[in-house]
């Protein structure tokens, strides 16, 4: 006599009303219907350094122009390149487009890579400029040589969101 087992799987399918005008953001996939401000992650000490990280490359970008020098044009470059990076970084969290990118990254490792990196060229950046300007006398010297020091604070910022991206990462985080 033959045997026969038979398994039953049910489904249920729950149907809510989205928002007015008929389409629902997460099922449909629209990108920019995930969106959401976030507030919340500034209140954070990584948040908090990333603004702090803008508005010492503000200060820093505004006392370093013009670059007049080799050392100075290096130190620029470090400057814009890691406040271009560091508004992207803010705009991701502020808008939420981590999670709403839903991709498969870490973007934990792949920011303290990113940061590290930043991290080590403003190390080099500072050290270039205040070793250009520390010495110098006459027009615009000492602006100069205010910006290498506020690349050194901006260095130390840097420093510090890298160390707590480290932690984030080594407590298994990915988002």
């Amino acid at each position: 006599m033959v045997e026969t087992v038979v398994n039953i799987e049910r489904t249920t399918t729950t149907t809510t009303n989205g928002p007015p005008g008929g389409a629902n953001p997460s099922a449909d996939g629209n990108f920019w219907g995930a969106i959401r401000l976030n507030l919340d992650y500034f209140r954070t000490i990584p948040g908090i350094l990333k603004v702090v990280q803008f508005v010492l490359g503000i200060i820093c970008m505004a006392l370093a122009s013009p670059p007049i020098s080799s050392a100075t044009s290096f130190f620029m470059f470090v400057v814009v390149i890691s406040f271009i990076i560091t508004i992207l970084l803010i705009a991701a969290y502020f808008l939420g487009i981590r999670e709403a990118l839903n991709v498969a990254v870490n973007w934990i490792f792949s920011e303290l890579i990113t940061t590290a990196v930043l991290t080590l060229l403003y190390f080099i950046g500072f050290i270039v400029q205040l070793a250009r300007w520390s010495d110098a006398t006459g027009k615009g010297a000492g602006s100069y040589t205010a910006a290498g020091v506020f690349g050194l604070f901006n260095f130390l910022a840097y420093a510090a969101g890298t160390y707590f991206l480290f932690l984030a990462h080594r407590s298994g985080a990915t988002h």
